[in-house]
Formats: structure tokens, C-alpha cells, sequence
């Protein structure tokens, strides 16, 4: 049984361990980002795919990632349209970022805000995360905690009594856009429909 209190899971969260928490699209798997490795291990999950860095507010994300004064203008532009939410923004990584989080490049990371008061709350609490879908790599993301602490009993699941009344995610990951340098190129369609204007390139 690894279903814990929100403040154990955060608690968990800090100490480096794998925890796991309802947001706006699927349940997320996360830790610290220097013990990302043990999400890749618990995944069975390629070394070539990423994972994302959440945090509850975008603030928070920036300083993980590097650009010039325009394209800081480009990329605020379009997180402040559409988040909290559904997009996924990959973009150059800075010095901060531990290479752990994208092993075979580690010069770009995906940063999300997400739409989900929970996830939110135990985000600016722990800090900045490294997550995935909670699921072996290759299968369909998991949707329930109670399912995801069946596959992952080595995780803690956050407790379903401490997020009764929440909106459940929709169940469909989210819109990944990268940064080319000079526009965005959309490498998942998803959560949300992404409207791209001559505003949001350089």
C-alpha cells in the first residue's frame, strides 16, 4: 500500500524519492530532477526520450532554460496564453539543468505549468520536478492512482481522499511545441490545439 497524505508525498518528493499525482492531462510520475534516473529505470523507458521539468508556476521554470532577449519575448508570450495547461514547451536548457533529465541531448528540456490545483500545490512545495506519464514506456499513460500503484509499488501514490472534487485529467498528454530558433514545431499534438501567429516566431 503506497498511498500517501498529500504532505507525505511532498514530503517524499523532497527527500529524492518517485512520487506520483493527478494533473490537467494524465497522472504524472516525478522526483527531484538530479534523480531522474530513477524514472527511466521504473519506466523501462529509452535513454533518447526526455522527460519534462513542472513547476507550479513559470517563474520557476525559466532559469532551466537560455535565449536571447527576443525569443524570452516569444516563448513568455505564448506560456502566457496557455498556461496552466495542456503545452509542453521545449526549449535550449541552461547550465541548471542536470543532464540526467535528457541524457542524449541535454542542450534542450520540456517545461510545463500545469492546469491542476493539486499538482500545483505540491509543486511549489517541492520545487521544480522531472515527470512523465505514469506507465511502462510504450504502453497507454495510466489514469488512475490506484492503477498506477499496481504497477509502481515501488512509488508514492498521492492518497485519492486528498483530491476528491478535483477535475479529473482529460487523459490525453500534452501538446509538445519546440523552439527552432526561429519558430515552434509541433512534435505531439494533444491536450491542446496550438495557434501559432507571426507573433509567436522571431
Amino acid at each position: 500500500m503506497t498511498q500517501v497524505s498529500l504532505t507525505n508525498l511532498i514530503a517524499g518528493a523532497r527527500a529524492g524519492l518517485l512520487v506520483s499525482f493527478p494533473t490537467d492531462t494524465v497522472p504524472a510520475l516525478a522526483v527531484k530532477p538530479k534523480e531522474a534516473a530513477l524514472i527511466f529505470a521504473a519506466k523501462q523507458r529509452s535513454q533518447d526520450k526526455p522527460l519534462i521539468l513542472m513547476a507550479a508556476s513559470a517563474e520557476d521554470l525559466w532559469p532551466y532554460v537560455k535565449g536571447s532577449e527576443n525569443e524570452y519575448k516569444v516563448w513568455r508570450e505564448l506560456a502566457d496564453k496557455y498556461w496552466p495547461g495542456g503545452l509542453t514547451l521545449v526549449l535550449p536548457a541552461s547550465e541548471r539543468l542536470p543532464k540526467v533529465m535528457n541524457p542524449i541531448d541535454p542542450t534542450t528540456i520540456g517545461i510545463r505549468v500545469p492546469n491542476s490545483a493539486i499538482a500545483q500545490t505540491i509543486l511549489a512545495q517541492t520545487g521544480p520536478l522531472a515527470t512523465t506519464s505514469a506507465n511502462f514506456s510504450g504502453q497507454p499513460p495510466l489514469q488512475t492512482m490506484t492503477e498506477i500503484e499496481t504497477q509502481f509499488s515501488q512509488v508514492l501514490t498521492l492518497a485519492t481522499i486528498e483530491y476528491q472534487g478535483e477535475m479529473q485529467g482529460i487523459g490525453i498528454p500534452s501538446t509538445v511545441a519546440k523552439w527552432t530558433g526561429i519558430n515552434w514545431q509541433i512534435l505531439r499534438q494533444g491536450a491542446i490545439e496550438l495557434e501559432i501567429s507571426s507573433d509567436n516566431q522571431v
